[in-house]
């Protein structure tokens, strides 16, 4: 490195580089910065940036941007619910590779936006996506959903297919509470109910199969589903007021056998295919799924339900 490079300045303590974002967000930003703060980390142990991928919360990006037709129409839904000026500054929750970020931005012609995933394979496909469009106004990060790094950032937070992934709901609404401004909005949709509860049900008989249990029996499910009502009382608890939140019903039909596969092995069941160790399993594990799926009438339907959540800071 040559000297006066980002890597042989000293690090900041965690209090100050937090304080240095309200700073950084607000004003032009030069290179060192930006990596500074959205690609190095705040400190050594922070979530932003990980210096090493954690498999479980890897995601194959590329096939993800190709297979999300059914996440990006419910997200325009949840855009289509937004009241904006034009130039707010707004964190995109769990934007996996930025396709509805670029629609935020769209709708933001004087604004900006901070994209963020916890997985490093989404956020540097976001950005490959936005950037050459959106330039400045357009920051991806990878940070961890119930670990952010922000206090009273932000006018509005969205998020899309994405909170259903933390397992810990007071813990995820409660920072989101805390990056908003006063007056700051959360408008949000994720899996709740009885989403995708046929497909579980099948999941759950396979990992008593002798050729799965070894690995699957036992394993907890990646996903919360929370109903209406009790998502509203877990906004409530983390200090929201005009809290709205509903069910619907979202089922997505897949066009063949190989989609739908394709889809589940890529969308839903990585998790679970992560745990078996070798490809013979993980192959046979997709493939009996479809199979069932196969069966149905209509065939390859996966029943999806989504939690519509709004919600502002007092």
């Amino acid at each position: 490195m040559s000297p006066g490079s980002c890597d042989n300045r000293p690090a900041l303590p965690w209090r100050e580089k937090r304080a240095s974002i309200h700073r950084l967000l607000g004003a032009p930003q030069t290179g060192c910065q930006r990596i500074r703060v959205y690609e190095r980390g705040f400190s050594s142990n922070h979530s932003i940036m990980t210096q090493f991928k954690n498999p479980v919360r890897e995601w194959n990006s590329s096939a993800y941007h190709r297979l999300s037709q059914p996440q990006v129409t419910w997200g325009k839904k949840v855009l289509s619910r937004l009241r904006l000026r034009g130039d707010e500054l707004v964190l995109d929750a769990g934007c996996g590779t930025g396709r509805l970020t670029a629609d935020l931005l769209q709708a933001l012609p004087g604004g900006r936006v901070v994209a963020l995933d916890v997985s490093q394979n989404m956020a540097r496909s976001a950005r490959e996506f936005l950037q050459p469009q959106f330039g400045g106004r357009a920051r991806v990060i990878v940070a961890d959903l119930v670990d952010l790094p922000f206090a009273a950032v932000f006018d509005g937070i969205v998020s899309t297919a994405a909170f259903h992934w933390v397992l810990d709901h007071d813990r995820l609404f409660r920072g989101l509470f805390q990056s908003l401004r006063p007056g700051g909005w959360l408008q949000a949709q994720c899996g709740g109910g009885q989403n995708i509860a046929r497909l579980t049900r099948r999941m759950d008989a396979l990992a008593s199969k002798a050729d799965f249990a070894p690995f699957l029996a036992g394993f907890p499910s990646p996903w919360l589903y929370q109903n209406a009502e009790g998502a509203s009382e877990t906004l409530r608890r983390a200090g929201f007021i005009d809290i709205q939140t509903s069910l619907e019903s979202a089922p997505t039909l897949l066009d063949d056998r190989r989609h739908y596969a394709e889809f589940v092995k890529t969308v839903i069941v990585r998790t679970h295919l992560e745990r078996l160790p070798v490809a013979r399993l993980r192959d046979l594990y997709v493939s009996e799924l479809a199979d069932q799926a196969a069966n149905d009438d209509p065939p390859f339907l996966l029943d999806y339900w989504r939690l519509n959540l709004s919600a502002r800071k007092p």
